[in-house]
């Protein structure tokens, strides 16, 4: 007979499908992958210096060597200043043309400025020069919004943080600055006004009686010499008022002819 051998009976499996395998996509530019957190923190200079907080503006020391091995010579590293309590709601922005302009500062609670190459700030340190924040009156749509670094608005408190920004978003940041609050002026007390004549007296003389304008000569002069009425027309005509303005009347007998000269026995008209 023929040799059969047994075989166990066919099963059909589980009919298995080769996928095809995904392909890599090339990273956006605008990636949003999170920044190297530095220990660096920013803070107000702690050397005596002029100006350091105002009412308007503050300074901070430069970050060198912060962003070496952390950052290419050409990224540019900003500035983020926010208020103390909308810091932690921060977000970094994807690329330059997602930073927050000054003018946005009321209604974003924070804005970027200063930005500078990071080549600026590699290591040696440089120059002892500060950062000022605030210092800029004239900010021009030429320069553009971003690079404004207008005058805080308020007291704060304020909170900053460097952030390094490359070609393809965020590369690192340091960590959030303590809170910096900016000087308050005193309102000075209001001083009391003082009363304001609304006419000018004339000062009186000895005799108790106010002098006719006619009898205030330029130097002091004997009180009789006006009084005596045989030399009244040397009183009207040789001594002037010299403090009346040129608005008011004018003083009696000014601009006109001389007296006659009395007759004998006659009794000549006093100017006083």
């Amino acid at each position: 007979g023929r040799d059969e051998r047994w075989s166990p009976p066919f099963r059909p499996g589980p009919l298995l499908l080769r996928l095809p395998r995904p392909v890599p996509t090339a990273r956006p530019l605008t990636g949003t992958a999170p920044a190297a957190l530095l220990p660096y923190v920013p803070r107000v200079p702690r050397q005596a210096l002029a100006g350091k907080v105002t009412a308007t503006t503050f300074a901070l020391d430069k970050p060198f060597c912060v962003f070496d091995g952390h950052a290419d010579a050409t990224d540019g590293v900003w500035l983020a200043v926010a208020f103390a309590n909308a810091s932690a709601t921060f977000r970094n922005p994807a690329s330059a043309a997602d930073i927050p302009p000054y003018q946005r500062l009321r209604a974003a609670l924070s804005y970027m400025t200063l930005e500078m190459p990071a080549a600026a700030y590699a290591c040696p340190e440089q120059s002892a020069a500060v950062l000022r924040v605030g210092s800029d009156t004239t900010c021009s749509a030429e320069r553009g919004p971003a690079s404004c670094n207008g005058p805080l608005p308020s007291p704060g408190p304020y909170r900053v943080k460097f952030l390094a920004l490359g070609s393809r978003g965020p590369k690192a940041e340091t960590r959030w600055s303590e809170p910096i609050v900016l000087r308050q002026g005193s309102v000075p007390a209001t001083r009391p006004a003082l009363p304001v004549s609304g006419r000018r007296r004339h000062p009186r003389s000895r005799g108790g009686g106010a002098s006719p304008p006619a009898c205030r000569p330029a130097h002091p002069v004997p009180a009789q010499l006006c009084r005596d009425p045989a030399i009244s027309f040397f009183a009207r005509s040789s001594y002037r008022t010299h403090h009346i303005p040129p608005a008011q009347s004018r003083p009696p007998g000014e601009g006109r002819s001389p007296p006659a000269p009395a007759s004998p026995g006659a009794v000549a008209p006093s100017s006083c």
